[in-house]
């Protein structure tokens, strides 16, 4: 448990400093301009998910890196291979956000908005390739043993984010923050390209896709895009339904919903940790005793940052709002909404288990199934028993899927060892 510690940490850190760099970006807009800022927030409700899907389908490539941690020369060609798919889905994501502005003026966006785009979701588009060319350099460094080198990376481009949107923002506007974004971005993946070299100890190189291959890594990869990405969609719909309750609420969710984020960053970086562990295991006994443990950390991290909500919640709140009704709400709210993340980091290291085990397709039909049922019971339930009545579905949906997801990594850990699992 102390070398799965150990490995999370720098996840850890690493997922702080993003943050921190995005809250910079917000920040140096919304004291901009309004309209900058309203902008900004429509770009990004498309590139967040697309982000995410392309990231979710890059995580797949753990499993079958893993193995390779004594020999790293010998996964280089998996890595070539993981490129050429992180590539296709860069593709696709990056044309979801240069659509941005057609979607945006067809859904009813004031002109206004629309307008102040300008050219940043071209830049932002182009970053997100860019981040695809890296072809999963923070999964293929966690899969071998080097957790440490993911952090730089994210520190480079957190600096040089927060450090380029303050100087070009003023000037630019937009444009500015696009060129931040895509700066940062190859800064980050000309350090995370040199800590993969230094990993396998040669260098990647080019060669023609190999199908087969690549077909094998697309099926743990795509179904993992398709989770998150129907864990954001779902969670937009939960949005769009506390939205239809009172102002108050609706900007009590929205503070609940920023808190979540942060309570989930221990849990997310110790289930990614856990990955190689669990890929790893010689038996069903192996596999087993590596997700408990990551289990355990996922549930005492999220119990940490509870106690610190829980504990300096008023001072904290009042950085989020100036409303104090709001705050009163959302601290009233808190206790619900640690319940729901409590449960949600849970599922989420029996998520991953699944993709170490690389039946990520099998994690995709669970979700499917409960939030499933969240997306069809939101509005209703907002209606009728409002944001407390979402929270309430949201513990529910996660609490199911511990269910799901648990006893599929239980079913399917069975077969380590005796079967290849792919």
């Amino acid at each position: 448990m102390i070398a799965l510690l150990r490995a999370a940490l720098p996840l850890f850190l690493a997922m702080v400093a993003g943050m921190v760099g995005s809250l910079v970006v917000t920040s140096v807009l919304g004291k901009h301009d309004t309209v900058t800022l309203a902008a900004f927030a429509v770009v990004t409700a498309v590139l967040n998910p697309a982000g995410a899907a392309v990231q979710g389908a890059l995580r797949g490539l753990g499993p079958f890196v893993a193995p390779y941690r004594d020999d790293p020369a010998a996964a280089v060609p998996i890595v070539r291979d993981a490129r050429w798919l992180s590539l296709a889905t860069g593709l696709v994501g990056a044309l979801a956000v240069v659509c941005v502005p057609l979607i945006a003026g067809a859904t009813g966006v004031p002109g206004e908005v629309v307008r102040e785009m300008g050219l940043l979701p071209y830049f932002l588009a182009a970053s997100l390739l860019v981040l695809a060319s890296t072809g999963g350099s923070s999964t293929i460094l966690i899969a071998l043993g080097r957790p440490r080198s993911v952090l730089w990376p994210t520190l480079v481009s957190g600096v040089v984010l927060g450090g380029l949107t303050a100087v070009l923002v003023p000037p630019l506007g937009l444009t500015g923050v696009g060129l931040a974004w895509l700066i940062s971005g190859s800064a980050a993946a000309l350090v995370a390209t040199f800590a993969v070299r230094r990993a396998l100890g040669r260098p990647v190189g080019q060669s023609r896709p190999r199908i087969g291959e690549i077909v094998a890594l697309a099926k743990v990869s795509i179904p993992l895009a398709g989770t998150v990405l129907i864990k954001f969609g779902v969670l937009g719909v939960v949005t769009f339904a506390a939205g239809t309750t009172s102002t108050r609420d609706t900007a009590a969710h929205a503070v609940l919903t920023t808190l979540t984020g942060f309570i989930m960053v221990a849990s997310l970086s110790v289930a990614q940790a856990s990955v190689p562990d669990v890929a790893r295991a010689p038996d069903p006994a192996g596999a087993r005793r590596a997700n408990r443990a990551a289990a355990l950390l996922a549930v005492m991290g999220t119990f940490a940052g509870a106690g610190l909500l829980l504990g300096f919640g008023e001072h904290l709140l009042a950085l989020f709002s100036d409303d104090a009704a709001v705050r009163e709400r959302v601290q009233g709210l808190l206790p619900l909404m640690l319940l729901a993340s409590l449960l949600d980091a849970a599922q989420a290291v029996q998520g991953f288990g699944l993709t170490a085990l690389k039946r990520s397709a099998a994690s995709l039909s669970y979700f499917a199934i409960g939030y499933g049922l969240l997306v069809v019971a939101a509005v209703p339930v907002a209606r009728t028993w409002g944001i407390t009545g979402l929270w309430v579905a949201m513990a529910v949906a996660n609490g199911l899927l511990v269910v799901l997801q648990g006893t599929g990594f239980h079913r399917h850990s069975a077969k380590v060892g005796r079967v290849l699992v792919g």
